[in-house]
């Protein structure tokens, strides 16, 4: 008679196939599915119209949330420096994008801290106690991210947009709405990003600059500048500590 070998792998294939046959059917039956339903249905009730719009109002701000982190917070500037930093080193890919918004993302905590602090204290846990109404609470918040981003805002900036929305003319930056202030924000965030990225670019150009001029002199006009330059690039940068003096003027640079 022939031998049959069987492997582990159909002993226990059988094993669950004879358990499950031999299982009474009310165990079988006895794992409950869960079940979902939504419907619209009529109302005139004025609360449950309220908390619907409410729902909606949460659901399109979250939605919103990661324009609001980073139109209305440091991460801007902090990503287009280590962008410019990136360039001006030539390494290509190298921080990869994954690790300079991490980076920026967790700066951007630092910065932040002090400022969600203090809406957490004087909006949000008030709000959650009781204490305080959500149209108070959102503005007690709105106020403080409105005097984070006017610190930061240049005069010529907010001006601008003062200028534009051609209406009347506010008594100081604080009476400004958010309209107003988030594009100012924006704007003067990007002119101090770039204003430091040239910074970072000229010592990066000047070795660049001098190994071209050595390469030429030498004759050697088939070797690539930035091939040679790379090396003494990075050599620059980690003997003056770069990135503690980079990472010390990105968090210093905000009032």
């Amino acid at each position: 008679m022939k031998a049959i070998s069987i492997t582990p792998w159909g002993m226990l294939a059988a094993v669950a196939l004879v358990a499950l046959v031999a299982a009474p059917a009310s165990a079988q039956t006895s794992i409950p599915m869960p079940t979902l339903s939504f419907g619209v249905e009529d109302t005139t009730e004025p609360s449950k119209i309220a908390l619907s719009l409410q729902i909606l109002a949460l659901m399109t701000v979250l939605s919103l949330a990661p324009a609001f982190l980073i139109l209305t917070t440091s991460f801007t500037r902090i990503a287009v420096v280590l962008g410019f930093l990136r360039t001006a080193l030539g390494t290509q890919q190298l921080p990869p994008n994954q690790i300079i918004i991490g980076l920026s993302l967790f700066l951007t905590f630092f910065v932040m801290a002090p400022t969600w602090k203090e809406i957490q204290n004087e909006a949000l846990q008030p709000y959650l106690d009781g204490e305080l109404s959500m149209d108070v609470a959102a503005a007690r918040a709105a106020g403080t991210m409105k005097g984070f981003m006017i610190r930061n805002t240049r005069t010529e900036d907010l001006g601008l947009f003062v200028e534009l929305r051609q209406g009347e003319v506010p008594q100081g930056p604080e009476d400004l709405g958010l309209e107003v202030i988030v594009p100012s924000f924006v704007i003067s965030e990007l002119r101090t990003a770039f204003q430091m990225g040239f910074v970072l670019y000229v010592p990066f150009l000047v070795i660049d600059m001098v190994v071209a001029s050595v390469l030429m002199s030498m004759g050697m006009l088939m070797l690539p500048p930035v091939l040679i330059s790379l090396p003494f690039k990075i050599l620059l940068f980690v003997l003056v500590d770069g990135w503690h003096l980079v990472v010390r003027s990105l968090a210093g640079s905000f009032a």
